[in-house]
């Protein structure tokens, strides 16, 4: 009898940890859900600070480049059709779009807004959960801009 008690006790044991298991997986699911479908706002994101020249932080970055008044244009061009990439908000004619960019993996949504001011093109790109991207804004952004072959005339006081 004796080993018959502790033989279901180790079964007892196992269970909670299976139990555990399936707790942690669907909150994972849940939180992962929620990243994936989360709604954006566009009045949330299609915003930009009102800076003049380049930045870097933890959540992304804001260049200033020349490109001439066809630069949010040809912006735009490279952006729609870059992958995971959607217009959120804007367009070329007012002077501002906002495109929201998914991670492969779990789909974290990633806002970069793009302003047409005369002859510079405002970028300013930023992540939405979380503290750091590990630079994933700023290499985005700047492979875009290479792109439009205009790395050579960003304005900063460096």
């Amino acid at each position: 009898m004796a080993l018959a008690a502790g033989t279901g006790g180790a079964k007892g044991g196992m269970g909670r940890v299976m139990m555990l298991g399936w707790v942690i997986l669907a909150a994972v699911v849940v939180v992962l859900g929620f990243i994936r479908l989360a709604p954006s706002d566009p009045l949330d994101w299609n915003t930009q600070p009102e800076l003049s020249e380049d930045k870097e932080f933890r959540g992304g970055v804001f260049r200033v480049v020349r490109t001439g008044p066809g630069g949010l244009e040809a912006f735009d061009r490279i952006a729609s059709h870059a992958p995971r990439t959607k217009l959120l908000a804007g367009s070329v004619e007012d002077q501002m779009t906002t495109y929201v960019t998914r991670t492969k993996l779990f789909g974290f949504p990633d806002y970069t807004t793009a302003r047409q001011d005369g002859d510079f093109l405002k970028v300013y790109a930023r992540l939405r959960f979380g503290r750091s991207d590990l630079g994933v804004n700023k290499a985005r952004i700047d492979a875009w801009l290479a792109q439009m072959d205009v790395t050579s005339e960003r304005v900063s006081t460096n």
